[in-house]
């Protein structure tokens, strides 16, 4: 846990620097440090459903693939 906690920071840190350094805004830079890893949780929580279901679809096709082979 501590080290998921150490990366949320750095993961902050960078998104702050980064924009900070882009824009020269203190101010957009903590603002996007905020909402980026928010908005990065919700579409991983996406991305991993939709990972599920091709791993689901692929499976099958590597089964099928290996009976025509035996």
């Amino acid at each position: 846990m501590v080290k998921t906690f150490s990366f949320g920071i750095m993961h902050i840190s960078v998104a702050f620097l980064v924009v900070w350094a882009m824009t020269g805004d203190w101010r957009i830079g903590g603002a996007t440090a905020m909402v980026e890893p928010c908005v990065n949780t919700v579409a991983y929580h996406f991305h991993e459903k939709i990972w599920k279901r091709w791993q689901r679809r692929r499976v099958p096709r590597e089964e099928e693939k290996a009976a025509l082979a035996a």
